[in-house]
């Protein structure tokens, strides 16, 4: 195993633990650990990040069931549309993209930065509501905009199964304002919502990849491991002090991602 590797494996118990810590965002960095550290394949990479973040997620929605802090109703109202529409697309759109996607005399826009490039949007977009920590109030909702909850999970859906994150950072908006949700309770219908639709986008993806199991799930147990260190590690350690400073280096990264993908090619 070589020196860079090591690293790698050494992130993902990074990432759990910030799971742990405090409470979400770290799964944003499967990829980039994925492709850079690891030098997977980024279509192969994003499904990876999906069953990892899929599988971690469902241990935090589990850590909220127990707690009362799940609503079943909503989360299969906005979780189904968007389940659907996550495995169409990792089973039919991402195999559909073409591998050169634009050409524009020497700039030729192939699939993988295409899709790195859109990852690295979403991390800038991420990275702004930890820095800031937004608070969403929820108002008293008389009836459900059915609709537009709908709406909303077929985009996160499309978003996740193009670069395999949860997105958690739109779901959870969209739970306080638009269901009227209070914020913990809007965090573990949030995961459960991230974990059923993550695993069907994996699922969507057996039939065009093949995957490294060994690999895969060594990695996801050293994910959940971080998870239980990082929970450990939250009574000592106040994760809202900790999320602005992981928003800036989740900006950061993201902004050098772009760079690379759009500017450095």
């Amino acid at each position: 195993m070589e020196f860079i590797e090591i690293i790698g494996f050494f992130c993902a118990l990074i990432i759990g633990a910030t799971l742990g810590l405090i409470g979400g965002g770290g799964s944003i960095l499967t990829v980039p650990v994925l492709v850079y550290l690891m030098g997977e394949d980024v279509v192969l990479s994003t499904a990876y990040s999906l069953f990892i973040v899929g599988i971690s997620s469902a241990i935090g929605a589990k850590r909220f069931a127990n707690k009362k802090l799940l609503d079943v109703k909503i989360a299969s109202i906005f979780g189904i549309p968007s389940i659907l529409t996550v495995f169409a697309t990792r089973a039919w759109l991402v195999p559909a993209i073409p591998e050169t996607i634009f050409k524009l005399g020497d700039f030729h826009l192939l699939k993988d930065n295409f899709l790195l490039a859109l990852f690295a949007l979403l991390m800038i977009l991420a990275s702004y509501s930890m820095i800031k920590g937004r608070k969403f109030k929820n108002q008293a909702v008389k009836s459900l905009n059915y609709p537009l909850i709908i709406t909303e999970g077929v985009i996160v859906g499309v978003l996740t199964g193009l670069v395999g994150a949860g997105g958690g950072f739109l779901i959870i908006p969209a739970l306080v304002v638009v269901a009227g949700m209070e914020m913990k309770k809007a965090i573990g219908t949030s995961l459960a919502i991230i974990a059923a639709k993550s695993l069907a986008g994996f699922v969507g993806d057996l039939g065009n990849l093949e995957i490294d199991w060994k690999f895969l799930l060594i990695f996801t147990a050293l994910a959940v491991g971080g998870i239980f260190i990082g929970s450990s590690l939250s009574y000592k350690i106040k994760g809202d002090k900790l999320k602005p400073v992981f928003g800036w280096f989740v900006l950061i990264m993201g902004v050098l991602i772009l760079a690379n993908e759009l500017l450095l090619m």
